[in-house]
Order: C-alpha cells, then sequence, then structure tokens
C-alpha cells in the first residue's frame, strides 16, 4: 500500500493562486486611482503629491479614499480568512496577497500613466489614519518583504505538516 495523500494543497498553486488574485485586485485598484485622478483633474495628480496638497483636498473626497482604502484591507483580510486553515495561514496569506497588490498597483501606474517617474518620488501610501506621505521605494521594498516572510511562513507551515505526517 502507498503513501496516502496528503490533505495539504501543494505551496506552488496556492502561491499562483494568491498571485492572480493579487495582480487583478493591484491592476483594479490602480484602474479605479488612474479614473479618479482623470475624472477629478482638480485633485492632485502624482507629480504634485504633497502632504500639503493632501491637507487641501475637500473632506469628502479624503472620506471617500478611506472608505476605498479600508475596503480593499477587509477585502484582503477576507481572503486570508477564507484561505488559511490556522493564523500562521491566515498571515501568510495576508501578507502573499498584499504585498502582490501592492507591487503590482505600481507596475500598472507606471505602464498606463508612466508614474511614478522614480522609485524617489512621493506617493500618498495611506490615508488612514492620516496621511501618509513617502517615496515610492519604500513600499516596494515593505511589499517585497511581505512577500518573502509568506513564502517563508508557508515553507515552515508545509515542513511542520509534513514533518508531524512523517511520525
Amino acid at each position: 500500500m502507498g503513501p496516502s495523500p496528503s490533505p495539504r494543497r501543494s505551496l506552488l498553486p496556492r502561491l499562483l493562486a494568491l498571485a492572480a488574485f493579487g495582480v487583478a485586485f493591484g491592476h483594479i485598484e490602480a484602474v479605479v486611482v488612474v479614473y479618479i485622478r482623470r475624472i477629478m483633474d482638480w485633485a492632485p495628480l502624482p507629480a504634485d503629491l504633497t502632504a500639503e496638497s493632501v491637507a487641501e483636498l475637500p473632506n469628502w473626497l479624503v472620506h471617500t479614499e478611506q472608505t476605498r482604502e479600508a475596503a480593499t484591507i477587509i477585502l484582503l483580510l477576507a481572503l486570508a480568512t477564507l484561505a488559511g486553515r490556522n493564523f500562521l495561514e491566515k498571515l501568510a496569506t495576508f501578507l502573499f496577497a498584499f504585498g502582490v497588490w501592492d507591487l503590482t498597483y505600481y507596475a500598472a501606474l507606471k505602464v498606463m500613466i508612466r508614474w511614478p517617474e522614480s522609485l524617489m518620488t512621493g506617493d500618498c501610501l495611506f490615508l488612514i489614519p492620516e496621511p501618509w506621505i513617502a517615496p515610492v521605494w519604500l513600499p516596494i521594498v515593505c511589499s517585497s518583504g511581505m512577500i518573502g516572510i509568506a513564502i517563508g511562513l508557508f515553507v515552515a507551515i508545509d515542513r511542520r505538516a509534513a514533518a508531524r505526517a512523517a511520525s
């Protein structure tokens, strides 16, 4: 009698599915931002983005953007809750999906509107709870780190499950 099939899902298909989600979601988010900036041509464009320009935005627009940001995080948390079997899998899922989403967001903006001009270009990363303005390299480094941590967690989880199954 051969070895019994593992109830665990293979790591590569899980990562590919999460990456597909992150890429699709990041692209959608970038398209939304491009449309908002085009429709609201009086809102600061990326090249004009400063803490002062964000502070001058109408309250209704800031609140609308905050709800979009909150919905983004809720969607990523819901994915993690549904896809993960325990806290570490949920955490790894969230980190991986967030990282891929964010990297795709910046890549899509670069393709669509040729922005950011460089990794030193400033961006408003989040508006919750207050505006976070930083150079684009910061979210790129953080998102890449999140992906690396997530992959490390997934590998450790799979190794631990394989060791338990072997004993």
